[in-house]
């Protein structure tokens, strides 16, 4: 099974049954353009269904133009965002959010299990207050985490405090929204507008989509003019039908929810084998579809040769062991099986 499934990351994984079968549902007529059509009008209305509010949709193609575009509608140039050190914002989009958002400073900070804390928050806010340097009006946080952690509501309540405190704007990186929602039990509201997020990246790509990243926002006010800012970008999609389409499908009875769980509950069982074998660190809490575990440099190189495919995330033996919405139990245990080998 190995052959077919790997770990590197839950991008590698194929598109839904479910999300295919709703692209291709209306593929036979003609459909009107850049977002006119009934399937886009149906998904913002199920969209506003799932988060229990009147907020405002856009699509767009990718996770970094989610990210960099919302944050674009909640800064000036001359500001800056406060983000984890180890956010997606920060290490892994090419500096696309300053970019969209005419030069806004990312200012990043440490924090256990990639979660930023109010405390940390404050002391960046508070550092100083001149015009020399970018002031601060944003947060960036990930949910789940680069780490796969999760903020809890609790955590989320006091990051809101700060925000109000300070008279800051609240973005969310929702590329794994749905294992977030998933591993908290929770109603998708209760970790979004109401402690503060102000504009999320909702994330569907890595939970079985083709395509197609929805950018969701709870205050109306910063969404004006944004449809723009998606043209201007080279995001708006001319048959934006068959992205609306997929996401359809997955929002189809819950399929987002039961994929997310599903990846979650194969991270849980892979987290499960590696935890009680000799010579294997397992780094950060396992909260959501993710792995990370320091192993041997023989062990890694046994599993390369094997054909194993996974990333070296931390160091030299940090590995990041990605679960995907359609990994399946005998590839956890192939893989579980081939380490125990290696580990002797």
């Amino acid at each position: 099974m190995h052959k077919n499934q790997h770990f590197a990351s839950d991008n590698n994984a194929g598109i839904c049954p479910s999300v295919l079968a709703t692209m291709l549902q209306n593929d036979s007529q003609h459909l009107s353009a850049y977002g006119e059509d009934p399937l886009t009008a149906q998904l913002i209305a199920q969209t506003r269904e799932l988060f229990e509010t009147d907020c405002q949709v856009f699509m767009v193609y990718s996770g970094t133009a989610a990210n960099s575009l919302s944050l674009s509608a909640l800064v000036q140039p001359y500001q800056s965002i406060v983000a984890h050190q180890t956010a997606h914002i920060q290490v892994d989009e090419c500096s696309a959010p300053e970019f969209f958002t005419g030069g806004a400073k990312l200012i990043t900070v440490a924090g256990e299990h990639g979660k930023l804390t109010p405390q940390q928050i404050e002391a960046v806010v508070t550092q100083r207050d001149d015009v020399h340097f970018p002031r601060v009006k944003a947060i960036s946080l990930t949910q789940s985490t680069e780490m796969g952690t999760v903020y809890s509501v609790e955590e989320l309540a006091r990051i809101h405090e700060v925000k109000q405190q300070y008279s800051l704007r609240l973005h969310m990186d929702g590329a794994r929204f749905a294992n977030a929602v998933a591993t908290l039990g929770v109603a998708p509201r209760q970790i979004t507008w109401e402690v503060g997020v102000d504009v999320l990246s909702f994330g569907g790509t890595k939970n079985g989509l083709m395509a197609g990243e929805m950018v969701v926002f709870f205050n109306p006010s910063y969404a004006e003019g944004f449809e723009y800012r998606i043209k201007q970008a080279g995001q708006l999609a001319s048959k934006m039908r068959y992205l609306s389409g997929g996401w359809l499908g997955l929002l189809a009875d819950e399929t987002w929810l039961k994929n997310a769980r599903h990846a979650n509950d194969m991270a849980e069982r892979l987290y499960q084998r590696l935890k009680r074998m000799d010579g294997v660190r397992i780094l950060f809490p396992r909260q959501a579809n993710v792995v990370f575990a320091e192993l041997p440099t023989s062990a890694i190189e046994g599993l390369y040769a094997l054909g194993w495919h996974f990333y070296i995330f931390i160091g030299k033996n940090g590995c990041r062991l990605m679960c995907a919405w359609d990994t399946l139990p005998e590839t956890v245990d192939a893989f579980a099986d081939d380490l125990q080998v290696l580990l002797g």
